[in-house]
């Protein structure tokens, strides 16, 4: 099975091209779980899947979660299928990518650098606060697309400097907080000057922290421009493990208009998947 790795900011991927394996949707999932496992075979945060478009795209990316399950949609995903697409001439610079949380606008801005436009939030909660062993948490929910992927933005001082056995233990209890329906991808954020912003992403589907999540890099500058954290009009900068991306969020009053993730790609590796333990 011919195979693409690729990561965005220290998101990797493991990307295959459907049009021409033509594998049964029903096995993805099963799949994605097998080549996902580090150690044991490739190894990613996710599959992403090029598929035939649907509703008038360029094509459809279909994106499944290390452990199987099926994804909204992901913003540095959406990147990096976007230059696979351009550099397999399966796209222009400027394309459609149908998902399931809408479709997404990309563009190839040079070699290494592409542009998506993240879907609109759907549902915004300013004050979602949480309240965790007996402590209460500034927290912001908002979900992008619809249906929506889901995003808590939680306020932590001191975020670089915490016990991380402690901040896994507190994302996993937020990830699954009684008030968030679908469960939630928990974007922990510091302000460490104008429009500059550490971000830590425990997601879910993973279950445990990345090295970065557009979509939670864009919920996050959502959530700091309508507070009124960083300044409006001007690119919000998040500085996650991985790396640094950049958002612009425009607003039509308070109202979010568009919504834009900007940054690197990087092509780790093309080949085969020669797995013995797989069955397609």
């Amino acid at each position: 099975m011919k195979f693409t790795k690729m990561q965005g900011a220290g998101n990797d991927f493991i990307i295959i091209n459907n049009i021409e394996l033509n594998i049964p949707i029903e096995k993805l999932s099963d799949i994605a779980k097998k080549v996902c496992e580090r150690r044991v075979s490739v190894g990613g945060d996710a599959l992403m899947v090029v598929d035939r478009p649907e509703k008038g795209g360029d094509f459809q990316m279909r994106f499944y979660n290390s452990d199987g399950t099926i994804g909204e949609m992901c913003g540095n995903g959406a990147r990096c299928i976007a230059r696979y697409a351009y550099e397999n001439k399966i796209a222009d610079e400027s394309m459609v990518i149908e998902t399931l949380a809408g479709d997404v606008l990309a563009w190839r801005m040079d070699k290494r650098k592409y542009k998506v436009r993240l879907n609109n939030p759907e549902v915004i909660k300013l004050d979602s606060n949480v309240s965790i062993d007996g402590m209460e948490y500034e927290c912001s929910y908002i979900e992008l697309g619809n249906p929506g992927l889901p995003h808590a933005v939680v306020k932590l001082e001191g975020l670089a400097d915490l016990d991380k056995k402690k901040l896994f233990e507190l994302g996993r209890k937020i990830r699954n907080y009684k008030e968030f329906p679908k469960g939630a991808n928990v974007n922990f954020y510091e302000i460490i000057k104008e429009n500059d912003v550490k971000i830590k992403t425990f997601e879910r589907g993973v279950e445990d922290f990345t090295l970065a999540c557009g979509t939670g890099s864009g919920s996050t500058a959502i959530i700091l421009t309508l507070r009124g954290e960083v300044v409006k009009g001007k690119s919000v900068n998040l500085h996650a493990p991985g790396g640094v991306l950049s958002v612009n969020v425009e607003l039509n009053q308070e109202t979010v208009e568009n919504l834009y993730l900007m940054g690197d790609t990087n092509i780790v590796a093309v080949g085969e998947i020669m797995d013995e333990d797989l069955t397609i």
